[in-house]
């Protein structure tokens, strides 16, 4: 499976949605806390090609986005095959 990053903030219910979607299919994850380390908010930007808002995930070396496009690949039948790479 490949690594999977998720760039969230505690106060964030989307970052919340998107790791309930990864736990409940048994992914393991890195998350990397926004607010805790803010150093790593441009690091995040500059993967994610100015993208600003939480969550920002990353599977293996693709972007996938935030939680809607997490959300919108698990519905199209195309996250697993992503995570296996």
């Amino acid at each position: 499976m490949k690594p999977v990053e998720i760039y969230t903030s505690p106060l964030c219910g989307y970052c919340h949605a998107a790791k309930r979607l990864l736990d409940g299919k048994g992914v393991d994850y890195s998350e990397i806390d926004v607010m805790r380390e803010p150093q790593r908010r441009s690091e995040m930007m500059d993967r994610a090609r100015g993208r600003h808002t939480l969550p920002q995930i990353f599977i293996g070396e693709t972007h996938v986005g935030g939680y809607d496009d997490l959300y919108a690949l698990e519905r199209a039948g195309k996250l697993d095959a992503l995570l296996a790479g």
